[in-house]
């Protein structure tokens, strides 16, 4: 018992190959097995009333298992409390040195398990004692701090919601483009972006929440990018080569080398190319030496090479 006074814990939970030191009385008890015996003839019935009132006034804890997970549970509980949503990334750990990142993962992937076994019950195939996974009042504490801890989804996608969500209901705006807005390293803008230009890949019900409570929609006609065909590729790093050569007098063009084309030249050269506002930029150095490598690479030269020069 002296074990719970010197580490001025709030529960007797011991390790089960702990062994009083020297110094205490009885010296040298093996107080870890002790416990594990306790918890054993607990769970028999076997243990007297008055023995049972007496751990408990320590803070008995009678299931190991159970108070693992009451550990990830506060710290879960703490992490939302902190960042407004249940969905830490892997890597995310708490003061102290808890794993909540991989715990949560866990805990998801305990869900899904849950979900398949139900699923194979009812169908009437045989499910294993240790394949129901996260038990459903498991389930149900982790929804009371976060509903959406455990998505459909993929978690990054439900991340970004949240954060959006949560920044929308702080009175903030949504912008639409990159670099505007990041919060807990996720850049909103690009987010939205994406899910705009992807509406087609996501599925009903993400839809549904972009547009009831983010109020974000498919991009128009109009807003969508003209997919640029091989000859618009060809004519645009063409057009790049051309202004070098004009300027330099040679292709001996640096690897990272990236030639800006400005807009009217562009948009003959390729209908749809990206600009920057300026003009378009073209990685030229990389083109050539793709071009080079596949000029090498299949014995003779690629004759769209020669225009270069005309």
């Amino acid at each position: 018992m002296q074990y719970l006074k010197e580490t001025d814990s709030q529960v007797l939970q011991v390790p089960q190959r702990y062994v009083t030191p020297d110094d205490w009385a009885p010296a040298r008890f093996p107080l870890g097995f002790w416990i594990t015996d306790q918890r054993k003839y607990y769970n028999a019935e076997l243990l007297e009333a008055e023995r049972v009132r007496q751990l408990d006034a320590l803070g008995m804890v009678w299931s190991a298992h159970e108070s693992a997970f009451d550990e990830g549970l506060r710290a879960a509980r703490a992490w939302a409390e902190e960042h407004g949503h249940l969905l830490a990334p892997v890597s995310a750990v708490r003061a102290g040195g808890f794993p909540v990142g991989v715990w949560l993962k866990n805990q998801r992937a305990g869900a899904r398990q849950a979900v398949e076994a139900a699923s194979a019950h009812e169908q009437g195939m045989p499910v294993a004692p240790g394949a129901w996974g996260l038990a459903e009042s498991r389930q149900d504490a982790l929804d009371a701090i976060d509903p959406g801890w455990a998505p459909a989804w993929n978690t990054a996608w439900q991340r970004c919601y949240r954060l959006a969500k949560n920044h929308l209901d702080a009175d903030g705006t949504l912008p639409r483009q990159a670099g505007v807005l990041v919060v807990q390293g996720e850049d909103l803008g690009t987010w939205v972006q994406a899910q705009r230009l992807g509406w087609d890949k996501l599925g009903p019900a993400q839809q549904w929440l972009l547009e009831s409570v983010l109020g974000v929609e498919e991009t128009g006609e109009d807003e969508r990018p003209v997919r640029r065909s091989q000859d618009d590729k060809w004519n645009l790093n063409l057009t790049a080569a051309r202004r070098f050569h004009d300027r330099k007098g040679h292709l001996q063009v640096p690897r990272k080398h990236a030639e800006v084309i400005p807009l009217p030249e562009a948009g003959r050269a390729a209908h749809c190319a990206e600009s920057d506002g300026d003009g378009v930029p073209v990685v030229l150095g990389m083109f050539l030496a793709n071009t080079a490598r596949q000029s090498g690479s299949s014995g003779r030269p690629v004759r769209r090479t020669a225009q270069i020069h005309t």
